[in-house]
């Protein structure tokens, strides 16, 4: 897992908030017990607080908080037991508030709660090498039938600064052969794309919006909003939900009528939480992931993120015609019928057909 980016491991610390307020305790006789905590939980882990109570007051009672949610509370200054099942992968920040005759002290410490499983490594074979629209920024890319459904954007080549054209298209995955495309405006950023209901989900990078096409004829039919200010980058569906990254570590689960949230989760290794999470693939039952820069495939479970496996692909960009514009991997089509997967990149003028080797 050395190719990825992984968040650095947050060491324990322990902050004390001031307050002018009369009614707070401005000294640090109380402070949360580190010799209880671990530096890493997994999710459904255990952990026990409890405060170090330095100058023996007299504690009456002790509210916990895990980033600002309260989790429960304490008469005096018992232990203190949560289950970790209902956070998400990261860091947590841990509050305490102490209660003492009417006056209060807080005081907060931080801990990371990461995927305890060491991800698989899996090979790959190379079936065969299709030709690929060596002009095509691809964003998105999953089969629908026989042919390809790919989404470009109109990034500028790293060489040549020549801008593209973001589309949404159908493509021969065999020839190469653009069969239908629609082009979208120079002010929009094409980005990952995915297919549900016999409708064709596409997001936008900065446009803070989706679009739904008509799959037979490209034609746009309906413009949603995302449920908050952000960027978007891949999409895939499980049937009926649509789950959309944002650059970041987290995988976002969406209504597809309205492009609401439903639920998130963190994308995590056991060193880290991966960022950069970009196009997505659902493939029984798993996601199928490319990390932005990153020469590989994750594959982590959609209920928590944990990565379970990683596909080291960073020998195809050197089967690719070298070129001033050619730019990183990107895109992830899963074949149903041959149990391969289609894969390319961005400004490849080569498409690879490859088994996995599990």
């Amino acid at each position: 897992m050395k190719k990825y980016k992984c968040l650095t491991f947050f060491t324990l610390s322990l902050l004390f908030i001031a307050c002018n307020d009369n009614k707070k305790i401005e000294n640090n006789s109380l402070s949360i017990d580190l010799s209880k905590l671990k530096q890493t939980y997994a999710l459904n882990e255990d952990v026990t607080l409890q405060l170090k109570n330095n100058a023996g007051n007299e504690i009456d009672s002790v509210q916990y908080f895990i980033n600002d949610k309260k989790i429960g509370s304490v008469k005096a200054n018992t232990l203190f037991t949560y289950n970790l099942s209902n956070v998400k992968h990261g860091v947590q920040n841990i509050k305490a508030i102490a209660y003492t005759q009417g006056k209060t002290n807080e005081t907060v410490t931080k801990i990371d709660v990461l995927s305890h499983v060491q991800p698989t490594v899996y090979s790959y074979t190379i079936v065969n090498t299709y030709p690929h629209d060596i002009k095509a920024y691809t964003q998105g890319l999953e089969f629908y039938g026989d042919i390809l459904i790919e989404s470009t954007g109109n990034g500028e080549g790293r060489g040549t600064g020549t801008k593209g054209k973001s589309s949404i298209r159908k493509v021969n995955p065999k020839t190469g052969e653009v069969i239908k495309i629609n082009e979208l405006n120079d002010a929009i950023f094409g980005e990952g794309a995915t297919v549900l209901n016999n409708k064709i989900y596409q997001l936008t990078y900065q446009n803070n919006e989706g679009y739904v096409y008509n799959i037979e004829t490209l034609e746009k039919e309906k413009t949603l909003p995302y449920f908050q200010k952000m960027e978007g980058w891949g999409l895939t569906n499980d049937g009926t939900y649509l789950y959309m990254t944002d650059g970041t570590d987290k995988v976002y689960k969406l209504d597809p009528e309205t492009f609401k949230m439903i639920d998130y989760f963190v994308v995590s290794t056991n060193r880290g939480t991966v960022p950069s999470v970009n196009e997505l693939e659902w493939v029984n039952g798993e996601i199928y992931a490319n990390f932005y820069t990153q020469d590989a495939i994750g594959v982590f479970s959609p209920i928590d993120g944990t990565v379970n496996a990683v596909i080291d692909l960073k020998d195809l960009k050197s089967k690719v015609t070298p070129h001033p514009d050619l730019d990183v991997l990107n895109g992830i089509a899963y074949n149903k019928k041959t149990d391969t997967f289609f894969v390319t990149g961005k400004n490849w003028d080569k498409m690879f057909e490859i088994k996995i080797n599990r």
